[in-house]
């Protein structure tokens, strides 16, 4: 495999703030969406909207663009394709453009380039993108040159990003072979996950509004009795950020408490992703939270 990035030398490797991250909140975040596209309209050309777990991803493309086909429609199907896909629509390059309606940590999408007999193969990238700012880029081979040869082109950002290119970037050296490439299997983990450890239901449930933010955002709760709370600001390391409250008695029904993207010193903290957590006595609530300078 072949990589480099701005953010990370080998792909796809999450960072080591995403491992951490993944480490707090192995539970929650287990399994991404799968998008295989077979619910797409049948020989519809992008752009469209599709729909899984809560998070809608709309593809459009570059160029001569992309459509909705059957894996096998040129009477072959690439090595874990199957059903519907997205299909070049030309033999010309085109971009295949990926924005998600919410804030993703990780991305991969499972690919085929048009090559016929090679013993090298096509590089593709990712390049990541978040409100429009670049993110950072992975970049990728099949690892079993030959004819339409599957791969996998991945990303990962625990800071988040909400836009994906797909980039047909580099051709292999063998003579046969076309700038275009098969797409299926799309998977992706959302940022914002909630994980809860403790004996049965934890009150105050929580929400992190707005999320991501930049400045300040508050920690919504609702309380289904009254009941003293710690309430905390942790780094994707663990390390105590802030603390909000500590020990405070508040009354059933809805609260709020505010982080205005300061340390407990008073100094600004950087960009990336926090870790909100409440204590109760029955039990502890972790919220991640993505600060945006």
């Amino acid at each position: 495999m072949r990589s480099r990035g701005s953010r990370s030398e080998s792909m796809p490797l999450f960072t080591r703030g995403a491992f951490l991250l993944l480490g707090l909140l192995a539970p929650a975040i287990a399994g991404a969406e799968l998008f295989d596209f077979d619910a797409a309209p049948y020989r519809s050309a992008l752009p469209i909207d599709q729909t899984v777990g809560g998070i809608t991803a709309h593809l459009s493309a570059t160029g001569q663009g992309f459509s909705i086909q059957r894996a096998d429609e040129m009477g072959f199907t690439p090595a874990g394709f199957g059903g519907l896909c997205i299909y070049p629509s030309s033999v010309f390059s085109a971009d295949l453009v990926i924005d998600f309606s919410v804030t993703v940590t990780a991305f991969s999408i499972m690919y085929a380039p048009q090559e016929l007999g090679c013993d090298d193969s096509a590089i593709m990238r990712a390049t990541a993108y978040m409100d429009g700012v670049s993110r950072g880029w992975s970049t990728t081979t099949a690892p079993q040159p030959g004819t339409w040869p599957t791969g996998t082109l991945s990303y990962s950002d625990a800071a988040g990003f909400n836009r994906v290119v797909v980039h047909y970037d580099q051709r292999p050296l063998c003579g046969d072979w076309g700038p275009i490439f098969m797409a299926d299997n799309m998977n992706v983990t959302p940022a914002v996950t909630t994980t809860v450890s403790g004996p049965g239901s934890v009150s105050p449930t929580c929400v992190i509004a707005p999320n991501p933010f930049r400045g300040a955002t508050e920690v919504r709760m609702q309380l289904t009795r009254a009941e003293p709370l710690s309430v905390t600001v942790h780094d994707v390391a663990g390390r105590l950020v802030r603390t909000l409250v500590r020990g405070a008695r508040f009354e059933a029904g809805a609260g709020s408490i505010g982080w205005d993207g300061r340390d407990d010193a008073g100094h600004e903290v950087r960009s990336g992703v926090y870790l909100c957590r409440i204590a109760s006595e029955s039990g502890v609530r972790t919220t991640p939270m993505i600060l945006r300078r």
